[in-house]
């Protein structure tokens, strides 16, 4: 089955692509690598699920934040791929999560982000990873996201 076809079967879209606000490129392709810069939970070009996990935003909230940034970058994936089919390798997600003090879950919200990775892609959607609380993230969302692809 395809990735469309997966991301249909699971109801979920990618979402149209969304230009950074700064003075970078949302991702640079090195070979056969693709690395993405950080990436925010946008939805026609607004940013999503803003607040604090453990304070403002519930762990289930944060894991669906964590699932749109991923969507955010499929969609550019896509876009510069032309088939999401192309990515070999899911190798690498770092994810910030802005946590409010005390809140000790950032792993179990970057499983947002992983459990659709492996979803999607199978075996070669299990990727090492970072989880890490911070203390604040642009335009005030939970989450943030980069990655890195083999294609």
């Amino acid at each position: 089955m395809s990735i469309d076809a997966k991301l249909t079967s699971l109801g979920l879209s990618l979402p149209a692509v969304t230009m950074p606000a700064a003075n970078y490129v949302p991702y640079v392709i090195n070979g056969n690598l693709v690395y993405f810069s950080g990436t925010l939970p946008m939805k026609e070009g607004k940013p999503q699920f803003t607040g604090k996990l453990g304070k403002d935003i519930s762990l289930e909230q944060g894991q669906e934040c964590a699932k749109l940034c991923v969507l955010n970058i499929l969609s550019h994936l896509k876009n510069a791929l032309g088939d999401l089919g192309k990515v070999k390798r899911v190798i690498r997600l770092g994810v910030f999560v802005a946590s409010a003090p005390g809140f000790t879950d950032q792993p179990k919200v970057a499983n947002g982000a992983s459990d659709l990775m492996v979803g999607l892609f199978g075996d070669s959607g299990k990727h090492a990873r970072f989880a890490v609380g911070v203390a604040e993230l642009p335009f005030g969302v939970a989450v943030e996201i980069d990655a890195t692809f083999e294609v």
